[in-house]
């Protein structure tokens, strides 16, 4: 039997190679990669963020879209008063980058995972949220065990059918055994995301769902005040829908993720004119491998896109994409395609940029035809 070597040869030490470098020409990229278009990112960036601030509301970005410091970092100086997050794990990364204010927006259960975010509590400010009396036992102790202080927030199911509670006399029971446990808790309020709305193709539909949810958390938010407990925070909304619980008067923050980087999945969508246009900043860069008259196939497949959403688009000319395996990925011509040639680097759209954006651990940010950034998708893998 081969020894097992006490130590991984230096190759092997830490995360690959990054596939540029600052000041490279796009086409030394090695491939597959992603590239981050910097100048339609700062468009999607200050569209965005100019319309939510015009309307008086918070921005907290959706940091599960990138997974990249850096470019959390970016969106909380355009504006951002922190980031979400889904795992305690991605609070983790982000807090060692320097980030201050994270709210994971998800259901934190378990000793283990309790630990680690009162532990980072005394770090950042921090919140999580909850929809089961038996989380809020465990977080308390947690924190009191750290001598810090935990945010959470009720999670309602407004319609996504997922986690949350949806009635009224439960979320009361819940707000009130969190302030029961100060000061280890903090009742902070509500997260009330309408996931589900996100990508329905008309504006009339996402605004009906939105309203449809707000119906419901305007009645519970009545049902807190009625037992004098104050809400401080409802938090909510996406790139999808952000629009409408901007409108509603009862949201004080919205959490868009994607809006950064976008996806054909985002782009389906009929946008609302009153909207500011979001392009295509995330796409991926691919060579020509094989060129078989009719087809040619591309180094990067199922371990370089997620599919959950569709296949990719390729935007040579002429050519769609048919298939893909671990490894490849297939095209074919489809009208008046010029053939391609081995070697050759093609773009690609990501159906679904989060899980797509999992699959790899560097954002090449790229300005024009030049490298300007190589950005390490930190966060990539934090499942837990």
């Amino acid at each position: 039997m081969s020894a097992i070597p006490a130590t991984l040869p230096a190759a092997h030490r830490g995360p690959p190679p990054a596939p540029a470098q600052p000041g490279d020409d796009l086409a030394q990229v090695d491939t597959p990669a992603l590239l981050l278009d910097l100048d339609v990112m700062e468009a999607n960036l200050r569209g965005v963020h100019a319309r939510i601030q015009a309307a008086g509301l918070r921005i907290r970005a959706h940091g599960k879209a990138h997974k990249c410091p850096p470019l959390a970092l970016r969106q909380i100086d355009a504006g951002a008063q922190g980031i979400c997050c889904q795992k305690v794990g991605e609070a983790e990364v982000f807090a060692s980058w320097g980030v201050q204010d994270i709210l994971v927006t998800n259901q934190v259960v378990g000793p283990a995972k309790a630990e680690r975010a009162a532990r980072l509590a005394g770090q950042v400010r921090l919140a999580v949220c909850l929809d089961d009396a038996a989380q809020v036992a465990v977080l308390a102790q947690a924190a009191r065990r750290h001598g810090t202080q935990l945010g959470v927030l009720v999670e309602l199911d407004v319609g996504q059918g997922r986690c949350g509670v949806a009635d009224p006399a439960a979320v009361v029971a819940l707000a009130q055994a969190i302030e029961a446990q100060a000061p280890a808790l903090a009742f902070r309020g509500l997260q009330a995301y309408r996931g589900s709305a996100q990508h329905l193709r008309e504006p009339q539909a996402r605004r009906q769902a939105v309203e449809q949810a707000c119906a419901q958390v305007r009645t519970i938010v009545q049902a807190l005040a009625a037992r004098g407990l104050s809400c401080e925070l409802v938090t909510g909304g996406g790139t999808g829908s952000y629009l409408y619980e901007l409108e509603s008067g009862l949201y004080n923050e919205v959490q868009p993720g994607s809006y950064v980087l976008m996806d054909t999945d985002y782009g389906a969508n009929q946008p609302d004119p009153q909207a500011p246009a979001l392009g295509h900043a995330l796409s991926a860069w691919c060579t020509v491998i094989s060129a078989q008259g009719e087809r040619a196939v591309l180094d990067g497949g199922l371990k370089a896109f997620a599919v959950d959403a569709g296949l990719p688009r390729v935007l040579a000319p002429g050519w769609k994409v048919s298939s893909l395996s671990d490894e490849h990925t297939v095209i074919v011509k489809d009208g008046g395609a010029r053939p391609l040639a081995v070697g050759e680097r093609v773009r690609l759209l990501p159906s679904h940029c989060d899980p797509t954006v999992n699959l790899h651990d560097w954002l090449v940010a790229v300005r024009g035809e030049r490298v300007e950034h190589v950005w390490p998708v930190a966060a990539r893998g934090a499942l837990f």
